[in-house]
């Protein structure tokens, strides 16, 4: 980048030598040197504008092309001679020498200087014998065509004239006897004589460019008066270009990669050879139908799978044919994974595992080829088994809305299944959570032949599965399984396990000998209640308000009919609780009854009831907020889908767009009204029962967890067993 020029010459070291030699000399070096270090010349401002493009967005991913600059030599060239005419403004040939110069340089602002110096003399110098100048007058129009100012000819050539005539030319001046004038012709005779000639890129000239280095300063050889010139360049010029390269290396870089991952994907060049299938026959311990419990009627239904495995033949014969796909159906945790575990182990067939979500992946294309592979990988195999979990996942019902690769997969799953290619002795086994998700296409008969349903173990399925389970740990001879199964309604095998596990690990904990049924009861209320927060601090005033909160909850549900009996109750925070009632029917429930569940309703607003009877409606918490959640659930449930309300046996979906203004209104009338009632008996049966709320709150201060039986102690005044005393007996029997 050209940034600022500095004239420097030897014969300016001594003023006194370039006095003597010639005054005008050293005004004229003097004017060349304020101007070149002072003020922007005509050229370092065609440079300027060209600088202040490298930032700009072209410039960034194109190179602009560089105005062809004078050089420096030819810069301190013209200088001097335009301090030599601007010195002798009536020498003519000065003037045509710096014409010459300017136009030489072929930039515009040298031609719009040109013309700048031409239009000063006429208004300001009109008598000057420059005016008379053909070739000056000639630089002069061509200036004006080569700048696009051709409608500026005409009046050119009349102001011209008009001048000649005002002020003839003076034979009697001192200054032609420095240059010798040619006859003028006229002005319309030298516009028409450059307009009718060919288009020029530059002004004429009039002799040849003079030899720079004759043409230094004093008229000496170059050799002997150098001119120095420094060129300084800006301050961080160097930041633009490097940006400018950085990005032209990126983007050239990513097109480059672009174009050879295309050449290696399209040519195979670096292809590897073919990969071996992720699909392979499931290892591991074989599992039976004695390791499974609880889902007696599945095994059942799943036995006639085995047998045709075992004996193909003995069904053929009489016309019988292999169910192709069992689909398994049940909440999470009941035993579906192990009994499809137990079908291929009964069976001695290999057994192949996949989930719905392997086959899905970010490019298109993906599912549809590992469903292929799964089911070539059987075919090698068979008989087999392939079990896919989750398969809501891959078989969702379809839409117009789906992506085109879901649709694929689903397709190639379906025609894997029961499509031109028959998979005589591969089954099919699936599970799902969500049956009603499915596509109908994928469980109608001919694919899923079977539906069987995997519920949550009852009574005796729980004795089971806890004997089961148990049989590697050390119980105490106070565990009975069939008091906890009684104790876990609702809990799924899974949850059983887990019970189990977490009970060992706390008696290993405390370095109990064996597992006693404390620690089993700790390990219920674990997975019901979540686990204790002990160490956050509650101080006395927001823990008894807890308690009055969970007492409301326990009184309800002890003198409310049809709410399930209370097991346990605590103010020590549990889980994302503060406090926790639990309850926990004494028999499997199938049904339940309208009275049951305004009782159920009675007891969630037994906590806030109690809070306001206590500190007032304005001193209520945010406590409840689960609590009327699950209140306003149950009722907008027993309106809009049980039929328990005024509005009658009818169904309504929970999508209310199909539903009417009107119709909206009495829903939620109804909702309200069912919830206010709720809250209205609990208020009344709290406020009889306010001296045993009282009792329970601070005892539940003071042992922080009660159970059913203490609870009923502590409201008719009977004493219970101190914390000192439960820890004596703990640490006694620890010892023990």
């Amino acid at each position: 980048m050209l940034g600022l020029l500095r004239v420097r010459s030897p014969i300016l070291k001594s003023s006194h030598s370039l006095s003597f030699r010639h005054p005008a000399l050293l005004q004229q070096r003097s004017l060349s040197l304020f101007i070149i270090q002072q003020r922007p010349t005509l050229f370092q401002q065609q440079r300027s504008s060209t600088t202040a493009r490298f930032l700009s967005l072209a410039s960034i991913f194109s190179r602009p092309k560089p105005t062809a600059a004078p050089t420096p030599l030819v810069v301190a060239h013209i200088t001097r001679l335009e301090a030599e005419a601007n010195v002798h403004p009536h020498d003519v040939s000065k003037q045509l020498l710096l014409f010459e110069a300017l136009s030489n340089t072929k930039l515009k602002s040298s031609y719009d200087l040109i013309i700048t110096r031409w239009e000063r003399m006429c208004e300001f110098d009109p008598s000057s014998p420059l005016l008379h100048s053909t070739a000056a007058f000639k630089f002069y129009i061509t200036c004006l065509l080569i700048t696009g100012q051709q409608p500026s000819i005409n009046p050119a050539v009349r102001r011209r004239d008009s001048l000649l005539i005002a002020h003839p030319l003076a034979t009697t001046s001192p200054t032609l006897a420095m240059t010798e004038l040619e006859t003028p012709a006229t002005s319309q005779e030298i516009a028409q004589a450059i307009l009718s000639a060919p288009p020029v890129n530059s002004a004429p000239s009039t002799e040849s460019t003079p030899n720079l280095a004759k043409l230094a300063v004093g008229g000496e050889a170059a050799s002997s008066n150098p001119i120095q010139v420094a060129i300084v360049e800006r301050k961080g010029a160097w930041i633009p270009r490097l940006v400018r390269f950085i990005s032209l290396v990126l983007v050239s870089s990513f097109f480059f990669l672009v174009i050879l991952s295309v050449f290696f994907e399209n040519s195979g060049f670096m292809k590897a050879g073919p990969r071996q299938s992720q699909f392979e026959p499931t290892e591991g311990k074989t599992v039976k139908f004695s390791d499974v419990h609880g889902v007696d009627e599945a095994k059942d239904e799943l036995q006639d799978v085995v047998a045709f495995l075992k004996d193909p033949t003995a069904f053929a014969s009489l016309g019988g044919k292999l169910p192709k796909g069992v689909l398994l159906t049940g909440p999470p945790g009941t035993g579906k994974t192990m009994l499809a575990r137990a079908v291929a182990g009964e069976a001695g067939v290999p057994f192949f595992f996949a989930s719905g979500s392997d086959f899905e992946e970010m490019f298109v294309g993906v599912g549809a080829k590992r469903v292929r592979e799964l089911f070539a990988a059987a075919r090698k195999k068979e008989p087999a088994i392939i079990f896919i979990d989750e398969l809501d996942a891959v078989g969702g019902k379809r839409s117009n809305r789906d992506q085109q690769y879901m649709k694929q997969t689903l397709n190639q799953l379906l025609v894997e299944m029961d499509g031109f290619q028959q998979n005589e002795a591969i089954i099919v086994i699936a599970a799902t959570n969500f049956p009603e998700s499915l596509d109908q296409a994928l469980v109608r008969p001919g694919r899923f032949d079977r539906i069987i349903a995997v519920p949550l173990p009852d009574v005796r399925g729980r004795v089971q599965i806890l004997q089961h389970h148990m049989r590697d740990v050390t119980t105490s001879k106070d565990v009975d399984p069939k008091i906890l199964a009684r104790g876990t309604p609702g809990f799924s095998g899974a949850d059983l396990q887990n019970m189990v596990n977490q009970a060992a690990i706390q008696a290993s904990k405390e370095r109990a000998a064996e597992v006693s049924l404390k620690h089993f009861e700790w390990a219920k209320d674990r997975i019901l209640m979540g686990a204790e927060r002990k160490s956050q601090y509650i101080d006395q005033k927001a823990k008894l308000a807890t308690a009055y909160h969970e007492g409301g909850h326990a009184l309800v549900a002890l003198y409310t009919d049809g709410a399930m009996p209370l097991h346990k109750v605590t103010c020590v925070p549990r889980g994302h609780a503060l406090g926790y009632t639990s309850l926990l029917p004494e028999n499997d429930r199938t049904s339940v009854s309208l009275k049951e569940y305004l009782a159920g309703i009675d007891v969630s607003m037994g906590g806030r009831v109690a809070e306001e009877l206590i500190y007032g409606y304005e001193n209520v918490t945010s406590g409840a907020s689960s609590d009327i959640k699950n209140a306003t659930r149950t009722a907008q449930s027993m309106v809009k889908h049980w039929g328990f309300s005024k509005l009658g046996p009818v169904f309504y979906d929970d999508r209310e767009d199909n539903l009417s203004p009107r119709r909206k209104e009495e829903i939620e009338e109804e909702i309200t009204t069912i919830v206010r009632g709720g809250e209205a008996r609990a208020t009344a049966l709290l406020t009889a029962k306010l001296d045993e709320l009282h009792r329970l709150a601070h005892a539940l201060v003071e042992h922080e967890t009660l159970d059913s039986d203490e609870v009923r102690k502590v409201i008719k005044g009977e004493p219970i067993r101190t914390i000192t005393e439960v820890l004596d007996e703990e640490i006694a029997n620890a010892q023990s």
